[in-house]
């Protein structure tokens, strides 16, 4: 049966109770009222009654005008979008950016939930990525890594260090609930250290300290060393999540698959990580959202990523006074991502019924 939907004098009468019970509450919840309606009043008045959006003008209309000065944006948006990339080439790392979020749309499809279809939906789109950024194929002009910015390079490290931390965490998780205690200590070891420290410390340690360590042949460039760094500190972190969603599977479905003489990796793949996969979705989720607005920290280690690209946008002398702007634009970025993957988490809880018993 259909659950009853409450009526309009039910709502009234919940509304009257949660927030005008008593003089004093009822006094407080006008006033939080009022007060959030002024707020609200004067952001809009000031982000769009009282706003500059045209580019002409420059920054003189905006010092005229008492609202938000979206004429930064107007003017400066490709600096923001894609850095040091040369300016004639930003085609290039537009459309990368499209291969990137096409491919991690096309990851979410549970049509594409199958091994091979995942594996060449990520293969192609990386080397589309690649080859777009790189360039040195199809007659497309070489940019190195060093002049690679904005969006694109955020894109590209959180795509990165997910493709590679992902699957290395599942490994630690295996190997920390190994039967031989050297292996599990040893590992739990590891883990442990990497998460004991912030990530700016890694990814300062990858990308200065680490080619004094190395041959020059094993240094590579820098940035794939801070991707490794960031990658690990994610799959430490994601490791630990991995195996608190082992641990929430009953420990007796795993002695009755040894009963019944099930391999070792046909138990893990078959019957341990789908169960622990799904207990740990919530986390999982979470530790997604939680490195693709950790790759702001790139910036450290000098590298033109989104946030670097905005704070350039406004350095410039003429524009140094929109810089609330500038940031409010980054965040609007971010916030469409962010939210974006929040959602699709929820979609996956409500899909699998995680939490449901």
């Amino acid at each position: 049966m259909m659950a009853r939907q409450p009526a309009a004098g039910d709502r009234l009468s919940n509304l009257r109770k949660r927030f005008f019970p008593t003089p004093l509450q009822a006094a407080l919840s006008l006033a939080s009222l009022a007060l959030l309606v002024t707020l609200a009043w004067k952001i809009v008045d000031w982000a769009i009654l009282s706003a500059v959006f045209t580019a002409e003008g420059g920054p003189a209309a905006c010092k005229a005008a008492e609202g938000a000065c979206w004429s930064v944006i107007a003017n400066r948006w490709r600096i923001i979008m894609f850095g040091l990339y040369p300016y004639d080439e930003q085609w290039r790392s537009a459309l990368a950016c499209l291969v990137v979020v096409a491919m991690i749309v096309l990851s979410c499809l549970p049509a594409f939930w199958t091994g091979k279809r995942i594996a060449a939906v990520w293969i192609v789109g990386v080397a589309l990525f690649y080859g777009l950024m790189k360039g040195g194929v199809f007659g497309l002009r070489y940019i190195g890594e060093e002049a690679w910015g904005g969006l694109a390079l955020t894109l590209f490290i959180f795509v990165s260090t997910c493709f590679i931390g992902f699957p290395l965490s599942i490994v630690l998780a295996l190997l920390r609930r190994s039967e031989l205690p050297w292996i599990s200590r040893v590992t739990g070891l590891i883990i442990d250290s990497v998460r004991s420290l912030p990530l700016i410390s890694i990814l300062f340690a990858f990308a200065v300290v680490v080619p004094f360590m190395l041959p020059g042949w094993l240094q590579g460039d820098k940035l794939y060393r801070v991707i490794v760094g960031s990658a690990l500190f994610f799959a430490a972190y994601q490791a630990e999540i991995v195996r608190g969603g082992m641990q929430g599977v009953a420990h007796g479905q795993e002695e009755a698959a040894k009963a019944l003489g099930i391999g070792y990796w046909h138990r893990v793949s078959r019957i341990l990580l789908p169960q622990a996969m799904r207990n740990a979705l919530p986390a999982t989720i979470n530790q997604f959202v939680i490195s693709f607005k950790e790759t702001s920290l790139v910036i450290v280690v000098g590298f033109f990523e989104i946030l670097a690209s905005g704070n350039a946008a406004y350095g410039t002398g003429e524009w140094t006074f929109a810089y609330v702007e500038v940031y409010a634009f980054i965040a609007l970025i971010y916030f469409v991502f962010v939210y974006s993957l929040s959602r699709y988490g929820a979609f996956l809880e409500r899909r699998m019924a995680v939490g449901a018993r």
